[in-house]
Parts: C-alpha cells; sequence; structure tokens
C-alpha cells in the first residue's frame, strides 16, 4: 500500500514538469512579437444616451377631464391626427359666473341698442351733434363685442368648443407633428389644466420624430481639446450588442464643464446617421467612440514592448549573441490607440521584437 502511494505521488509531481516541457516555448528563449501593418485609430470616449432631437410636449389649451383617447404610447401618427379629447369641467362658481355675465352682457346691449335707436333719430331730425350719434355708436359696438365674448366662454365651459373669427377652437387635442408617442402622462378622467400664459398646464403626451436622434454624453477634460466639429463617431449601444452599423457625426462641444463622481467632464451630442437595420428607443444608454484621427497600413507594435526614456523611445531586439537581453534600439513612434503604436523608424516589417522581461517578486 505505501509502495502504491508513493508512485501516486511521484506521477503527480512529475505532471507539471512534463507539462512545462511540452508546452516549452516560453523556455527555449525570450518571447518575441512581430512588426506588422495595420490600421490605428486615436479615439476619444463619450458615455451617455441616445435621445430625440426633438421632443414635444402636447398640452391643452381649454381646461377639464379626459374624457376619450384615440392614440397610446407607441403609437406612430401623422400631424393633425386626433390624440385625445377633453370634456369640459368647470366649477359650480365658474359655471355660475360665466352664466351671469352672460346675462348681464345681454341686458346692457340691449340698453346700448335702444339709446342708438333714441340718439338716430334725433340725429336725422337735427336735434343732435355727430358727435353724440358717435358716441352711442361706439357704445353699442362695445356691448356688442362683450356680449359676444361672455357667450363664448359660456360655450367653451358647457360644450367645449366655440368658433371665433373662423377660427375653430375646441376640446379635441390634435397632434402637432408627425412622430411617436413616446410617453403618455394622463387616461380617462383625468383632469386637465390648460397651458396660458400665467401658468405651464398638463403634459398629456410626449412626442417626437424618432427618424433624428442624436447621441447626448459627456467626455473627459483630457480629451476634449482633441475633438473638434464634424468629427465622426462610432456608436456602441449596450441593449444592442455587436451592431456596428451605427454612426454619427459631432455637432456640439460644451464650452462649460461639469462635474461628475468627482471628475471634469464636458457634455457633447453626436448626430446619428439614419439607419433602417436597427430599431432604437428613446433613452438607450450608449458609448461613442469618436475618431480623433486613423492611419492605415502602418507599421505597429504592441505598446507595451516599448520603453519610453528621456522622451525617447527604444524597443529590444535579438542581436544573434546570447544574451537573452537582446540589443536596445531607438524607435521614433507616431500614433497611438493605448494597447498598439505606430513606428515611423528604426524597425522592418516582420522584424522580432523582445518582450519585457518580467520583474520575479521577492
Amino acid at each position: 500500500m505505501q509502495k502504491l502511494f508513493l508512485a501516486l505521488l511521484l506521477a503527480a509531481i512529475s505532471i507539471p514538469f512534463w507539462t512545462c516541457s511540452k508546452n516549452g516555448e516560453a523556455d527555449t528563449g525570450p518571447k518575441s512579437v512581430e512588426v506588422t501593418r495595420q490600421t490605428i485609430t486615436d479615439k476619444a470616449l463619450a458615455v451617455g444616451t441616445l435621445d430625440p432631437e426633438n421632443e414635444i410636449s402636447v398640452k391643452s389649451k381649454v381646461s377639464g377631464v379626459v374624457s376619450k383617447l384615440y392614440a397610446d404610447a407607441g403609437d406612430f401618427v401623422n400631424a393633425g391626427d386626433l390624440l385625445l379629447e377633453i370634456k369640459p369641467d368647470p366649477t359650480p362658481m365658474e359655471l355660475a359666473e360665466a352664466t351671469r355675465s352672460q346675462e348681464i352682457a345681454k341686458i346692457t346691449l340691449q340698453s346700448a341698442q335702444r339709446e342708438l335707436i333714441r340718439i338716430t333719430e334725433l340725429r336725422d331730425r337735427k336735434l343732435l351733434s355727430s358727435k353724440e350719434y358717435e358716441d352711442a355708436r361706439k357704445l353699442f359696438d362695445e356691448s356688442n363685442i362683450r356680449h359676444k365674448m361672455a357667450k363664448e366662454k359660456l360655450a367653451i365651459l358647457e360644450k367645449g368648443k366655440v368658433s371665433i373669427g373662423g377660427v375653430n377652437i375646441e376640446s379635441v387635442v390634435k397632434a402637432p407633428i408627425s412622430g411617436f408617442i413616446l410617453e403618455k402622462s394622463i387616461d380617462i378622467g383625468d383632469p386637465v389644466v390648460p397651458l396660458t400664459s400665467y401658468q405651464e398646464g398638463t403634459v398629456l403626451l410626449t412626442m417626437a420624430d424618432m427618424a433624428s436622434l442624436v447621441f447626448k454624453g459627456s467626455v473627459d477634460e483630457i480629451d476634449v481639446g482633441k475633438l473638434q466639429l464634424g468629427m465622426e463617431a462610432q456608436i456602441d449601444v449596450g441593449a444592442i450588442p455587436g451592431q456596428n452599423d451605427l454612426s454619427g457625426v459631432l455637432k456640439k462641444i460644451s464650452l462649460k464643464a461639469q462635474k461628475e463622481d468627482n471628475a471634469t467632464v464636458f457634455p457633447i451630442e453626436i448626430k446619428l446617421n439614419p439607419s433602417d437595420k436597427i430599431v432604437l428607443r428613446a433613452g438607450y444608454s450608449a458609448n461613442a467612440n469618436i475618431i480623433i484621427k486613423r492611419k492605415e497600413n502602418v507599421l505597429t507594435l504592441p505598446e507595451r514592448v516599448v520603453t519610453f526614456r528621456n522622451d525617447s523611445a527604444f524597443v529590444r531586439i535579438q542581436n544573434g549573441g546570447e544574451s537573452e537581453d537582446g540589443e536596445e534600439v531607438f524607435v521614433r513612434t507616431g500614433l497611438s490607440d493605448a494597447i498598439n503604436i505606430e513606428i515611423e523608424e528604426g524597425l522592418q516589417e516582420g522584424q522580432k521584437v523582445l518582450e519585457k522581461p518580467v520583474k520575479s517578486i521577492d
């Protein structure tokens, strides 16, 4: 039994050594990488969301309660389509005041009309001057207008619709633009506060043209100095992985910084190019890679093998000697994407460059 245990123990100990020798490219000499040609792209990362370029809040100009809904969130509507209908719901005091105001205006109009008739007869008999007739005519016209205003106010409170100067004012809310309904803020029976010059009014629906989207995000202050309007950008949407067709153009760079999580960032906007291959939704989280500069078919190396010292760059190459450290040579570097770096001078395509030695931890 002891011999069997010792045999198994020796076999277990020998497996790692055998494995290392079988996979042992690293044991035969120092590791190296090859100088190759590829594309180097310097990019600035922006984090943000996709939003409609113009989002509209639909409001009502009359008060009341929602009585009918003709569209719902997610529906596409054309400009002028019916969205909802509002039933007037005046308070008893408002209805009473409007009714009495209309009655008073009617009485005032009738009185002004009788006075105008009397003044006209006296003028025709040359017993009154033209000035007195003009004053009576003016009073009648003003009374007539006040009576019409009182009738129109009462009609709006009672029926929710009226025609003023050939323009129909009604309690039916229509779509101001063609687009999708993003959000419905009300339901049947909900009260509606109208939009006036002194109050914002109830937001009934929000609409947007989803064919015109923008990426709204922010970039770090380190990168903002490199950006220029018109730069191309690639958009990565977290909810749609693997899609590479979404692109855009940088259209706005804020002049004022903001603080986010103790970091200084600058808001930016990217106008998205139209795409019929991806269904986009407002509010999607996304990252934008803004292309600052791109070089194609240039000599490159992994940046990890380059040593920077005194504003110069060096790499180590095999010199054919016995030293595993190789020979250090000067190289002139160019564009970097933080992973690979361009080699402008000092190396040739296919040349081997030694990896930096791994430091041992004592």
